[in-house]
Order: C-alpha cells, then structure tokens, then sequence
C-alpha cells in the first residue's frame, strides 16, 4: 500500500480503477514512470486487466539504472516496460543476441504480450531514431529474446470450434503440415529408386505448395480483421511491424515458386528450390510463433466478444488457408449465424449472434433535398450500390469513412470490410506501399493533381483494371476528401464494332 494525498491506493487493484477513484492520481504516475497511462487507448485497455503488482520494481545492473522501492516525492525514470525498450535498444545498437538473452532471462521471468506491444510502442515513438523497419528487421531476434518467458492468457472461448483464434491456430497447423510433406517429397524425389514415380513426385509438390499459397488469405484476414482493432486500443506498432514481415513472407515464397516453375529433372534445379523453400519456411514458422506466443495473447487480453463476433462475420470475405467453408445453415433461432467449416481432420462449425446495427438516421425512407433533385438515404445507397465501381472515400483528416457494396467481397478487386471503417488510410495499406499512397494523397491535397489513375491486370478476377483517385473539393474549393474508384475495363476490349445501339 502507498498513501498519498489523504487517501490510500490499493496497488492490487486495476490501474484504470485507481484513475477512476481518485483521478487526480493520474498525472503523479504519469511522472513517477508509468508512461503509457497517458494514452487514453491503452488506460481503456491495459489499465482495465492490469495492476501495479505486474510491474514489479527491478534492481538492474549498468547500463541500466537501478529500481528501487521509492517514495512518490522520487521520479522514477524506469518501469518494466522501459527496461525491455532499454534492452531492444541495446539489440539495436549492436548488442549480441546471447549477451542481450542473458541479461533478460536474469531480471524476467516472465513478460506479457501486452508489454511487448507497449514496448514497441514506445520504441517507435522515442527520439531513439528507431523506425519501423529498424524493429521489422530484428523481428526474428526479438521473438527469440521472448521465446518460454511470455504469460498465458487464458480465455475459455477461444478454445471453442469457430472461435477467430480457433480457426486461426487450425490454419497453422494445417500450414505446418504443408511444410512437412513438402519437405518429405523433396527427401525422396532425388532417391534412385523413386525414379519411376519422380514425376508424379513433381505434381504432388507442386500441389502442396498451391495449398501453402493459401496463407495469404491468413495473412489477410489478420491484417484486414485483427489489426484494425488492435489500432482502435491503442495497439499501433506490432500490425504495422508484423504486416512489413508478412510481406517480406510473400516475396521468399514468391521466389521459391519461381524456382518452383524452373524445376527439371536436374539435382542442382531441386537444390535451389529447396534452398529457397527453406529459407522462406524460416520465416514463416518464426511468423507463427509470433502470432499464436505474442499477436494472439494481446488480442485475447484486449477484444471483447463484439470484437471476435464482427471478425467472424467478415472472415468469409478473405477466406482461409487450407480450412475451406463449406456451407451455411439455417435454423429457426439462429438464422444465418451458423456456418460449417470443412478442414482435412474433419468438420466444425462457427456459430455467432450479429452485433446490432446503430443507425445515426432516423428514417432512411424520408425523400430529402439530395443534390439536383429528391432521394432517401436508403435510395441513395442502393444507387451506389448499383454504380459499376468500387467506390471508397476516404475524409480530409485521413479516415475511411465510407465504401459502396456493388459486389459481393469474394469478387472485390480491392476487398473492403466493416471493420475497416474509421481507420486511417495510411494503416489500411502494407508498410510496402504507404509512400505510393502517401505521395497520391499529397498531389491531391495540395491542389497539384485532380485526379491520379493507374491501371493493371487482375490475374486473380481476370479483369482489366481503371483505379482513378480523385480529390473532392467543396463549393468554396476546400479539399473534402480523396475518392477512389475502381471499373472494370475487360468488356470495353471486348467490343467488336464501333457503333451498337440496337437492342438484342
């Protein structure tokens, strides 16, 4: 117990409840270390499930400085989480992985995810010179640093079939079992006796690894889904950290495919691609580590049953790795919240209870003044519905504020969610292309550009596409917003005159 002020603090109890009860308290722990208190996402979060017992104060050797039981007339420079971002820095700075290991198995025993992603947090935030990249890059080494020391979070209904994290962890698993028979019919294609069969050998690897391809739909749904509520709690660094090494993922496998398509007969070609493989199998089993021992535990501690229920609505627009759906059902008391998921051990089904819709309108069936004439808001949106583009419209602070439905999501060419929703636009893209998108938004804004198009093919739709980003401007000329809009092109090559205006 500590007393201050006139009243006594139970360190037992939350943070959040402390601040609660005597507010004035706040700023004091703000000063005394306790940093992430002045963020409101993280008092709203970590503060609700976290007590000053966890941040237990620590006698550290140079370069560290000490900890020390103190009295609240001391400022604290350093708390648990300053002393991990102390420890990162020295990786940063040079410091062998195994000096680093050492020094942080000695002072923790234990540390969570939560830590983790304030840590970086403040990590990125510092004057430090520390970047996003910077951190990307020992991504590896910092999972290794947390490897048998980060906590459990124990959450009943994640164990559940259909829970997000449940299928999530099946996707891995299944994964996993890609890699290995991979890695068995690379053992035994070269093997003299398996001649005969070397080229049905070929096809079947060939076949695990377009299975293995499907960890893109896993990688989106947690980028998609995961992230952009993991940035409304206030949880900003590990998304865009993960979502720069999941792209670094793609491009190993993308160059083990090709070596994929270059394989003959040869040893040699066999040995490239399996050097290839190997080194994107690496990372990609590093990257599940971090997403079931760090990503999940952060969400399990943070989301709340909306959370998970809204992710399960929206998951079936990006699909799943391997774990295939195979069909809705539909009962009297739960009409289209039941689903079937088909997986190579078997079936299991994911059951959820649709989250209210709030409407800000009152009658969406009132015709109002609308632009040259007369509409409701609910003709208005089944207009933009029927529009032949993807429309999306982006606010002048940065914020996704609205999308059209004219398809469903599965044939989107750029797939848009609810969830999305609120979300600055910069954390909407992969860190790969935020400055192609950085550098669109400022043409517009400035005034230097009206419009910016870009075109491509769509391999996976077969669509040839028109993109043109658009900046709306009001009466008065003042920048709105940016709208993007996205047409289908492929029928205009296909026409086969000049002139039809007849009607068949």
């Amino acid at each position: 117990m500590l007393v201050f002020f006139s009243f006594t603090i139970d360190l037992s109890q939350p943070v959040a409840t402390i601040i609660k009860e005597h507010p004035e308290v706040k700023e004091l722990l703000i000063n005394l270390g306790f940093k992430p208190l002045s963020n409101p996402a993280m008092l709203n979060t970590v503060g609700k499930v976290t007590s000053y017992q966890i941040f237990p104060y620590l006698k550290l050797s140079e370069p560290y400085c000490s900890m020390v039981m103190m009295s609240s007339e001391t400022n604290i420079e350093n708390n648990r989480i300053q002393i991990l971002k102390e420890i990162l820095l020295d990786l940063h700075h040079g410091a062998s992985p195994e000096s680093v290991q050492e020094l942080f198995n000695q002072h923790f025993k234990g540390v969570s995810a939560l830590e983790i992603s304030m840590m970086e947090h403040e990590l990125m935030a510092s004057e430090d010179g520390v970047t996003f990249e910077d951190v990307m890059s020992l991504c590896n080494v910092h999972a290794n640093l947390f490897k048998g020391a980060i906590a459990d979070v124990e959450v009943s209904d994640a164990d559940q079939e259909g829970h997000p994290v449940y299928v999530f962890k099946q996707e891995n698993l299944a994964l996993r079992s890609a890699i290995l028979r991979i890695r068995r019919i690379i053992e035994n294609i070269s093997k003299p006796e398996n001649e005969p069969f070397k080229s049905d050998l070929l096809n079947g690897l060939k076949h695990q690894m377009t299975l293995l391809g499907q960890f893109h739909n896993h990688y989106t749904r947690k980028e998609k889904l995961f992230f952009p509520i993991m940035e409304r709690y206030g949880h900003d660094s590990p998304p865009k950290v993960m979502w720069g090494v999941d792209d670094d993922i793609r491009k190993l496998f993308r160059d083990a495919e090709s070596k994929l398509q270059e394989l003959s007969n040869s040893d040699a070609d066999i040995e490239e691609f399996l050097k290839a493989f190997e080194t994107f199998s690496e990372e990609f089993e590093a990257m599940i580590f971090k997403e079931e021992a760090i990503l999940l535990m952060i969400l399990l501690e943070t989301f709340t049953q909306d959370d998970w229920l809204s992710i399960a609505e929206e998951s079936d627009a990006y699909g799943y790795a391997i774990i295939k759906k195979q069909s809705r059902t539909r009962t009297e008391e739960n009409t289209k919240n039941t689903r079937i998921i088909d997986t190579p051990e078997g079936q299991f089904t994911i059951t959820f209870m649709p989250k209210p819709k709030n409407e800000s309108v009152a009658n969406r069936e009132t015709t109002q003044p609308f632009g040259n004439g007369y509409l409701s808001v609910e003709l208005a949106n089944l207009i933009l519905n029927h529009l032949p583009l993807e429309i999306t419209f982006v606010n002048k602070d940065d914020v996704f504020q609205y999308y059209n439905d004219n398809v469903p999501a599965d044939e989107m060419v750029f797939k848009r969610t609810p969830s999305q929703i609120g979300r600055n636009v910069e954390l909407c893209h992969p860190p790969k292309v935020l400055d192609k998108v950085k550098k669109i938004f400022n043409l517009l804004r400035s005034g230097e550009r009206d419009q910016v198009p870009m075109w491509f093919k769509s391999e996976r739709l077969g669509k040839f596409v028109y993109v043109t980003y658009a900046a709306v401007r009001d009466d008065q000329g003042d920048f709105q917003g940016v709208l993007e809009y996205v047409q289908d092109i492929q029928p205009f090559f296909e026409l086969e005159s000049d002139l039809n205006r007849d009607i068949d």
